[in-house]
């Protein structure tokens, strides 16, 4: 018996990068996986590989989000969205973009799965934050602000679902093999002036002791961990793998 066997997770931002690899892992425990995304193709192909079902959702239009009621167990808050300019030439609207997105729609999530969760005395959030949770960077004033305000929503949960035994951590990777990462060594590597072959070593991984990028994979097996009964009196955490960073 695995020990997800019988339990239910939504996890957002699924259909790539760390969303999917978080999927796999849950499913691989047990657990019957709703892959939501954006991306439709890329929903349905996950869902197919780990028999579970597509949400195809597009989470930055919170508006349709207040009235939602969530039946599961687990909830992986994951999707997100980068952006590099320096403030004074950051759009409004895309930092707005990146809030909604990233802050408003976890909460509303949270919101509709915890009547759920507290009605079974059992719940597990898990919120995929990133070292820019806990660290600043230049260039990145929208991510670094959601990610400090997820934060922010997930201790505040967990000290409000404790008493329902429903824990709510955050998981802090630094720079992941992911799409989005491989968007933003171009993006570095014009905003600094460096070739893009330098931004990795010079740029993302500056202040890592381990100088090689996350893979998706081990993020997964860390939520999968926090999901399990394992991590009963895990809560209010912030869990980095970042290779040594914020040990700075």
């Amino acid at each position: 018996m695995s020990v997800l066997d019988g339990r239910t997770a939504l996890v957002t931002g699924a259909a790539s990068g760390i969303g999917a690899a978080c999927a796999r892992a849950l499913a691989e425990r047990g657990a019957h996986v709703t892959v939501a995304d954006l991306d439709a193709d890329g929903a349905e192909t996950v869902a197919r590989e780990i028999d579970g079902e597509p949400w195809v959702v597009d989470l930055s239009d919170v508006s349709g989000f207040e009235d939602l009621q969530l039946e599961t167990d687990i909830l992986v808050n994951n999707a997100g969205v980068q952006h590099v300019s320096p403030i004074e030439d950051f759009p409004p609207e895309r930092f707005r973009f990146i809030l909604a997105l990233m802050v408003e729609a976890p909460f509303l999530l949270i919101r509709a799965a915890l009547p759920h969760m507290y009605g079974q005395k059992f719940g597990r959030i898990i919120n995929i934050s990133s070292v820019h949770g806990l660290r600043a960077s230049e260039y990145k004033s929208g991510y670094v602000t959601a990610k400090h305000g997820l934060e922010g929503l997930s201790k505040v949960t967990a000290l409000e679902g404790g008493p329902h035994n429903v824990t709510s951590n955050c998981v802090d990777p630094g720079y992941v093999r992911t799409p989005l990462v491989s968007k933003q060594i171009a993006d570095q590597a014009r905003r600094h002036g460096v070739p893009e072959d330098k931004v990795v070593e010079e740029i993302l991984l500056k202040e890592s002791a381990i100088k090689r990028l996350v893979e998706p994979e081990e993020v997964g097996s860390l939520v999968s961990w926090l999901a399990s009964p394992d991590a009963g009196m895990v809560t209010g955490a912030s869990y980095t793998m970042d290779g040594g960073w914020s040990a700075r």
